[in-house]
């Protein structure tokens, strides 16, 4: 009668430990646990995880919470009533109502596992749904450029300084896969003399908290000495979203056909840089900082069967030639 009188749900559990005179745990519900998990990471914004992170945790839980009015009518749901039905509606939901493409849809399912697992460990939960729900493979063709608009990038003159600025930042990130804001705070400290008599760039990876070290090439070490006046930070400051803009249109001027965004300069180093310069898989995946050689494999392949498919073409001339 007492439990048939408040208006949670409980399990046949609950309903055993209370005949047995046992204090039940409170129930939860998905979308306020999830916000009371919001409400602790970011205490640790600056300490440990980046806003950034955060702020994708709180658009994860908009949608969650859009979701449940939408496909439930209701303000909440049930944490233990949490299903592989569940989390297939929520994947539905997201592509067909909020029009996500499948790589981002992966990734919020993703976030909301985080706390769920806490749950989980807190004995709100006895099961893991998540195990049960298959992520869609997205294979997602990679953009870079090849060695001749590498060439032609290099070789343009750009009179306007805000350009040519963009031009030498970019052609730096080629050869040196920094993301963008690796590449915006990276300080003078961050480049050492290494054992082998070059300079190294030292510090850890934006995304992953891993230490990479990335060996100076001689472009990029070009590009270094000529903003060497600058202060503690190599570069000069500039905003992604202008950096992309003018990206824009140094690809007009160029004539570059490819969308040019700072994430193309990484592509290209580990392609046309490394992997079109025979450097092997195992040593491109240590300078991206990736955490195995399969993440590296299966963004790659196909750029590695291009090169091998190239070099079968030299070979074919080569026996022509001798026949």
């Amino acid at each position: 009668m007492i439990l048939r009188l408040q208006e949670n749900p409980y399990s046949v559990e609950d309903i055993h430990d209370k005949y047995l005179g046992k204090e039940l745990k409170k129930s939860e519900f998905v979308l306020s646990y999830y916000k009371q998990y919001l409400s602790k990471i970011k205490k640790l914004v600056g300490l440990e995880i980046k806003d950034n992170t955060y702020n994708k945790f709180v658009y994860v839980g908009n949608h969650l919470e859009a979701f449940l009015k939408c496909k439930y009518k209701k303000a909440d749901y049930p944490l233990q009533d949490l299903s592989l039905q569940f989390l297939n509606d929520f994947d539905y939901y997201l592509k067909t109502e909020k029009k996500q493409e499948q790589i981002t849809i992966n990734k919020t399912i993703q976030r909301l596992r985080t706390p769920i697992k806490q749950a989980i460990s807190e004995g709100y939960l006895d099961r893991d749904s998540f195990i049960l729900h298959k992520s869609k493979t997205v294979r997602k063709t990679v953009i870079f450029l090849t060695t001749e608009e590498l060439k032609t990038l290099e070789e343009a003159v750009l009179q306007q300084k805000r350009l040519s600025t963009i031009q030498d930042l970019f052609i730096f990130c080629c050869y040196t896969d920094l993301a963008y804001n690796e590449m915006t705070n990276l300080e003078k400290q961050n480049i050492q003399l290494g054992f082998d008599g070059i300079n190294w760039i030292q510090m850890k990876r934006e995304k992953t908290q891993r230490q990479i070290s990335i060996p100076i090439l001689p472009k990029a070490q070009e590009i270094i000495d000529k903003y060497s006046n600058n202060d503690n930070l190599v570069f000069p400051s500039i905003s992604n979203q202008k950096f992309n803009s003018y990206l824009k249109e140094i690809a007009n001027i160029t004539g570059i056909e490819k969308r040019l965004t700072h994430h193309i300069a990484r592509k290209t180093f580990a392609s046309t840089v490394l992997l079109f310069n025979d450097v092997p898989m195992e040593i491109v995946s240590e300078l991206l900082g990736n955490k195995n050689m399969v993440i590296t494999q299966e963004s790659y392949g196909k750029v590695v069967q291009k090169k091998v498919s190239e070099e079968m073409k030299k070979l074919k001339l080569r026996i022509d030639a001798n026949l």
